[in-house]
C-alpha cells in the first residue's frame, strides 16, 4: 500500500469536515431539490407535502426540462422553479436532492448533487450501468454524503429479519431464491399517456431530456414512455426487478453474482414500438452456491411465491411478513415461524430515514452499496439478454466479462 500524501490526507479531511458539518440537528428543517417531475416524482411531492410539518420539511426548489411539469410541481410544493438542475443545485439552501428522471440522467445528475455537497435521494436504478454505479460508489465514499436509493421495499424490515433466520441456520443451506415481477397488459405494455401539450423548442427542451443518450430527432414515444427503450432503461430488469433482487439480496446477504443467463423476447406485444421484451427471466448465480431466479412477463399476471429454498425450511415473503415452513425430512427438528412485518415499501418511510440519516447519521435503509449490488444484478441481466450470452462477473475488476 502507498503511503498517503499530506496533501490526500488533507484534501480526505476536508472532504470529511464538509460531510459532518452537513449532518442536521434534529430540530432544524431541511430543503428539498426536486429534479425531475413526471409522474414517480409527483408520488414523491405528495408524500413529501405531507411530511412537510411532521417531518420540519419544505420542498424549496423544482425543476423538469418540461415546463408544464414544473409548473405543476411547483403549483403542489410553493417550490421555486428553477430551469437547468444545475442551478437547482448551486442553491446553498438546499439539503438534498430527489433525482426522479429516465435511468439515463441518474449517474450524472448524482455526481453533479455530491459535488455540490448534497445529500441524495435516487430513484432506482442508481446508476445506467455498473461502470457509472462503481464511480457512484466512490464519489459518496470519498464525499461522506448520504444517498439513499429509492428501492423503497427496504423500508420494511422482512428483509433484514429474514436475514437474521437464515444467519441462524433456520433454513439450513440456502440453494434457490425464487422471486416474480408480473404485470398484464391490454393491446400494448407500458403504453403511458403522451402528453398532447408538449411542444419541443417552445415548453420542453428536447436536447436536454436526451442529456447523454445517443441525440435523436423529437419523439414523444421516447420522450413519454422511456422504459421502453434500451437508450434510457433497462426495462423489466431496473424498473421492476430491481425492487425484487435487492429484496434477494438483503436477505440473503449478497454482494455480487458469479454468472448471469437471462432469457426472453417480446411474445405478446409482437406490434408494439418498445425495444425491450415483454417477457424477460433471469438466473443468477451466487459465489454462496446458490442459484437466485428471477421471473417476468407483461402478459399475465399470475404471481409465482417468493421464496428462499433452504435444505431444512423454506421462507415465504407475504404481504403481511414472512413464514417459515420445515421441510417435511426436517419436521421434527424445526417449528413453522411467522414473521409480522414493520414498515412498509412506502416512500413516506424511505424519505424518512435518509432524513433520519443526514440528522442522526442513522444507517440508510438502501445505500449506494445495497444499490449498487442490485444495479449489477440487473445490468448483468440486460446484457446477457442483448448479447444472447452467458456472462460472468470478474470479482477482482469488478466488471462484467
Amino acid at each position: 500500500m502507498q503511503p498517503i500524501s499530506r496533501r490526500t490526507f488533507v484534501a480526505g479531511a476536508a472532504l470529511t469536515a464538509r460531510a459532518y458539518s452537513q449532518i442536521k440537528g434534529a430540530n432544524e428543517r431541511i430543503r428539498v431539490g426536486v429534479i425531475g417531475c413526471g409522474g414517480q416524482a409527483t408520488a414523491h411531492m405528495k408524500t413529501l407535502v405531507k411530511m412537510r410539518d411532521s417531518d420540519n420539511l419544505e420542498v424549496l426548489a423544482v425543476c423538469d426540462v418540461f415546463t408544464k411539469h414544473a409548473e405543476q410541481a411547483s403549483k403542489l410544493t410553493g417550490g421555486k422553479i428553477i430551469k437547468d438542475y444545475r442551478g437547482l443545485l448551486e442553491d446553498k439552501d438546499i439539503d438534498y436532492v430527489l433525482v426522479a428522471t429516465p435511468e439515463h440522467w441518474h449517474y450524472q445528475m448524482s455526481m453533479d448533487a455530491a459535488d455540490a455537497g448534497k445529500h441524495i435521494y435516487c430513484e432506482k436504478p442508481m446508476a445506467y450501468s455498473v461502470e457509472q454505479a462503481k464511480k457512484i460508489v466512490a464519489k459518496i465514499h470519498k464525499t461522506g454524503l448520504k444517498m439513499q436509493v429509492g428501492v423503497q421495499g427496504m423500508s420494511d424490515d422482512s428483509y433484514a429479519t429474514a436475514h437474521q433466520f437464515v444467519q441462524q441456520g433456520a433454513l439450513g443451506k440456502v440453494t434457490l431464491a425464487q422471486i416474480d415481477y408480473s404485470r398484464n397488459y391490454v393491446g400494448d405494455f407500458w403504453a403511458y399517456p403522451i402528453d398532447a401539450d408538449a411542444r419541443p423548442g417552445e415548453n420542453l427542451d428536447w436536447k436536454a431530456w436526451l442529456g447523454p443518450a445517443p441525440k435523436r430527432p423529437w419523439d414523444p414515444d421516447r420522450c413519454f414512455r422511456w422504459r421502453r427503450y434500451w437508450d434510457y432503461s433497462g426495462g423489466i430488469a431496473t424498473d421492476l426487478f430491481i425492487h425484487r433482487v435487492t429484496r434477494i439480496i438483503k436477505a440473503l446477504d449478497l454482494k455480487f453474482p458469479d454468472r448471469c443467463v437471462a432469457t426472453g423476447g417480446k411474445f405478446e406485444f409482437t406490434d408494439s414500438k418498445a425495444e425491450i421484451p415483454d417477457t424477460f427471466n433471469v438466473l443468477l448465480d451466487y459465489p454462496e452456491a446458490l442459484t437466485v431466479q428471477l421471473i417476468s412477463t407483461m402478459a399475465n399476471d399470475t404471481p409465482v411465491p417468493h421464496l428462499l429454498r433452504g435444505h431444512k425450511a423454506t421462507l415465504e415473503f407475504t404481504r403481511t411478513g414472512f413464514t417459515i415452513t420445515p421441510q417435511h425430512e426436517f419436521a421434527q427438528e424445526a417449528k413453522p415461524i411467522t414473521h409480522r412485518k414493520t414498515g412498509a415499501e412506502a416512500l413516506d418511510l424511505h424519505h424518512r430515514n435518509l432524513l433520519n440519516a443526514i440528522r442522526k447519521n442513522a444507517p440508510l435503509n438502501c445505500d449506494v452499496m445495497l444499490g449498487y449490488y442490485g444495479l449489477v444484478a440487473c445490468d448483468m441481466s440486460v446484457r446477457s439478454y442483448r448479447k444472447r450470452k452467458y456472462l460472468k462477473w470478474d470479482a477482482a475488476k469488478e466488471r462484467i466479462v
